[in-house]
């Protein structure tokens, strides 16, 4: 039977004094954030009101070396319709994709911007969308990947935000940071091990994702590492304790597994089980060729591990965005997915197969609109840039990843010396597990931050499988954990609609309280400060 995978990072932390844990491989789920479907349009930009920039970047902050000073050209959006100088600044630390996508994604912004006369900027990440440091040698090798990392990604948004105040002869502006996911924090779908069918080599497949896999990891860390140029910071879905060893390495797949059991036991059961079921016609003479057929597949299977990848992600996907509302974040969506791929697994008759009915059941995630005759299992597109992430998986964005005798997914552990030795032969790199919370913390976060931070949001929602290595309890007065029983990943982030339930909106009340507080405290400190 085929392992579980990791979702984010993909990455067992071990201690080097510890023996290395023998396991089946862990499979990770191909990116969900392309369209799987056959007829595959360019993406189209999305509408946004917001106006693109672009800021002449330093290549590497923390050297001297000759290339250090190299410039490239970092793109970012601004909406100014409702700012006047000395108001607040509003920026949205980007995430390992392209930035209109998570502009286009977080209305949020847009709908507080008039209470507080913000202006809002969308800084894109560095080596993701248009923000290339080597144009389309980028991704060429780890000599210039090397400067794709968390610690250059924050001094980019930092010597911007710092750059933008004075050229917009606004420092007195107070600035707060976003961010969802790895914006967040942020983490995404990690660098994976699969190993399916008996087969003896193991492969190294990564994914993009997710973090969507929520960046509100790093609006927290700049909060944490730029005290002087953000007063404070909304992580949204940040898992910033899923590093190392602090957080249960089963509690994300734990928690996808939790949110179908809740919505259905017979539902959880026959996706348990669809595996074996997979495994076994695979297995068979003509298998291959029968799953094509049954998973409509564009193109002839060359083998059960598309099949297997395309399943996992939309569970795991789904699982995510399970919003109470109508959606287009990852793929179109009827509110409340997860129920909704349940209600199609129980509605089939007793006698049907498990993988009729879990082929139903993602082709809601995959083909909603039901405007697709066939699937493109295999080879899918990067619709959003997020390559980047494979990178990052493989040196310091390590989060161990298991699937537990809980899990609706095959059981399997984690070898960090596997990995490893696949991030060497693909990038000639190493990872370092423990890199995350040595630079940034984690390990006692509630001793640490209670002395040492402050003015932090961490906002979670329980359906969203990443909130279990999130901050869920107050840390201290200034930092405060908001968590909600039925939110999904960065659901506060979306559009406020007239269909929202009564809790988001109360979650979103409660936000907009706190940072109008911090705001509030920062315009009198000012006015002290500049009498003495």
């Amino acid at each position: 039977m085929a392992p579980c995978a990791s979702l984010l990072l993909p990455v067992f932390v071990i201690l080097a004094t510890l023996p290395i844990i023998q396991s089946v491989p862990t499979f990770f789920p191909r990116p969900s954030y392309d369209q799987s479907l056959a007829k595959q349009p360019k993406a189209s930009k999305p509408k946004i009101p917001y106006k693109t920039h672009y800021f002449p970047q330093v290549l590497d902050h923390f050297t001297f070396q000759p290339k250090s000073s190299k410039v490239f050209y970092q793109k970012y959006l601004v909406n100014s319709h409702y700012w006047h100088r000395g108001a607040p600044i509003f920026v949205y630390t980007g995430n390992e994709g392209d930035i209109e996508w998570f502009a286009a994604n977080t209305g949020f912004l847009l709908d507080i911007a008039p209470k507080f006369r913000a202006l809002l900027v969308f800084i894109e990440h560095r080596f993701y969308g248009e923000s290339m440091p080597f144009g389309n040698k980028s991704y060429k090798s780890a000599e210039t990947l090397g400067y794709l990392n968390s610690q250059q990604a924050l001094a980019d948004f930092a010597l911007l935000i710092r750059s933008l105040k004075h050229n917009l002869s606004s420092e007195a502006s107070p600035v707060v940071v976003f961010g969802g996911s790895y914006g967040g924090s942020r983490l995404k779908i990690p660098s994976q091990l699969l190993m399916l069918n008996g087969f003896d080599s193991l492969f190294l497949v990564f994914n993009e994702k997710v973090s969507l896999l929520s960046l509100s990891v790093l609006a927290a860390w700049f909060r944490l590492k730029y005290p002087h140029i953000a007063i404070g910071a909304l992580a949204s879905s940040a898992p910033i304790l899923q590093f190392d060893d602090i957080t249960p390495w089963s509690s994300f797949y734990d928690a996808v597994s939790q949110d179908f059991k809740e919505a259905s036991l017979n539902c959880y059961e026959v996706i348990k089980g669809s595996w074996a079921e997979l495994e076994a016609l695979s297995a068979q003479k003509e298998g291959l060729a029968e799953l094509s057929r049954t998973f409509r597949a564009c193109q002839d299977l060359h083998s059960l591990d598309s099949v297997w990848e395309w399943l996992w992600s939309a569970f795991v996907y789904t699982a995510m965005v399970n919003y109470p509302t109508d959606a287009n974040f990852l793929m179109p969506l009827p509110a409340y997915p997860v129920q909704a791929m349940c209600k199609i697994i129980d509605g089939f008759p007793s006698g049907a197969s498990k993988i009729t009915r879990v082929f139903a059941a993602a082709s809601l995630y995959y083909n909603y609109s039901r405007a697709e005759k066939c699937f493109k299992l295999e080879h899918e597109p990067d619709a959003h840039g997020l390559h980047g992430w494979n990178w990052q998986a493989c040196t310091e964005m390590v989060m161990p990843m298991t699937c537990s005798e809980d899990s609706m997914f095959p059981t399997s552990s984690f070898s960090y010396k596997e990995f490893a030795e696949d991030c060497m032969r693909t990038f000639g790199v190493q990872p370092r597990p423990h890199w995350i919370t040595t630079e940034f913390g984690g390990k006692r976060i509630e001793l640490v931050l209670k002395r040492s931070g402050g003015n932090i949001i961490f906002s979670n929602g329980m359906q969203d499988p990443w909130s279990r290595g999130g901050v869920l309890k107050n840390i201290s007065s200034s930092i405060i954990a908001l968590v909600t029983e039925k939110g999904a990943h960065h659901v506060d982030f979306r559009s406020a609609t007239k269909d929202d339930p009564e809790w988001l909106k109360e979650l979103r009340r409660q936000e907009v309280e706190i940072i109008q507080g911090w705001i509030d405290q920062y315009y009198p400190d000012l006015k002290r400060t500049n009498k003495e």
